[in-house]
């Protein structure tokens, strides 16, 4: 009886003592998504400061492709040292398990919550060429030729493709969905008239929009942006109720040591609250909102439930 005591007790003064020496190697922060989208963005941003802190590199790797799913079943499936995070969003966290029948991973299961990262509204962008200056005015094309109007995102079931699936809902408009692989990809068919809009992040059609080449005409959240404070929400544009934030957190694997988690939080907080990265952020359209491992846990429940009801009533389909 005393080997296995004593065996257990040296297993756990190990990891006690690789615990101490963390981080002893660079971390890799895996985003679903192409580069220069929001997701993207966001993760360069967060994981420069975060490596200077730590003492060493965090490396950014974009998987992209199935909404964010790929990067996060990858993240689920690593090695739970604390060496691997995901930066995640509503798609690959909060939809696909309503969406995808054959889900490899559980995100409530497979993955530890760390912190939120930031909350923000998407923003409706067409083409100059495009005749609308305002939702109504696209609203109008769409039922002139059904099926005419398209619409793209960063890939089936994000933030983007919600976004458009829910005003499709409410507004009874006949709009065509068109995925990506990022929001980047998206704005720059956009840019090139392949498609007529996109519900993009600041961050991938900010820089557009200020400089002319796309025009901003609705924003996704309860609020005006004050990124975008001159441009109205759709819900104050003839459609109250309509709201569709998005949002993109930091998970681990599960069975990541709870000292880990608990340090891995403290330093993303404490990243996420500086001011000099909160105004990088802000650049971009992009809102700081760091917190504790229980509230980000919480508010993905809170999320599975109001997006499956979206799925559901909206009838938005994998493929």
């Amino acid at each position: 009886m005393a080997r296995p005591i004593i065996a257990a007790l040296m297993l756990l003064a190990t990891c006690a003592l690789a615990q101490d020496k963390y981080p002893a190697h660079a971390l890799s922060m895996v985003v679903g998504f192409a580069p220069g989208g929001g997701t993207d963005t966001a993760a360069r941003i967060i994981a420069k400061q975060l490596g200077e802190n730590l003492g060493v590199p965090v490396v950014v790797e974009n998987k992209p492709g199935a909404g964010g799913n790929i990067a996060t079943d990858l993240v689920a499936k690593s090695a739970p040292d604390g060496y691997t995070l995901l930066l995640g969003s509503v798609g690959s966290l909060a939809v696909a398990p309503h969406l995808v029948a054959k889900l490899p991973y559980n995100p409530r299961r497979d993955l530890e919550p760390l912190t939120m990262a930031v909350v923000f509204p998407n923003v409706l962008v067409v083409h100059p060429a495009v005749p609308a200056n305002t939702l109504a005015e696209l609203v109008a094309l769409a039922r002139a030729k059904p099926g005419s109007v398209t619409y793209g995102s960063s890939g089936i079931g994000g933030a983007g493709h919600l976004a458009g699936a829910l005003f499709r809902m409410i507004g009874q408009v006949d709009i065509v969905h068109v995925p990506y692989k990022g929001g980047a990809p998206a704005v720059a068919d956009l840019l090139g008239g392949q498609i007529t809009s996109v519900f993009a992040t600041p961050a991938s059609a900010g820089a557009q929009v200020k400089a002319g080449k796309l025009r901003a005409i609705a924003t996704t959240g309860a609020k005006r942006s004050s990124f975008f404070p001159d441009v109205p929400t759709i819900a104050e544009s003839g459609y109250p109720g309509y709201e569709a934030t998005n949002w993109y957190a930091y998970m681990a694997p599960a069975k990541t040591p709870p000292a880990l988690l608990e340090r891995l939080n403290l330093e993303l907080v404490k990243v996420l609250s500086t001011a000099d990265l909160r105004a990088q952020l802000h650049h971009h359209g992009l809102e700081a909102q760091p917190g504790t491992r229980e509230e980000l846990a919480r508010f993905i429940d809170s999320e599975l439930l109001t997006w499956g009801r979206v799925v559901k009533e909206a009838h938005i389909k994998a493929n």
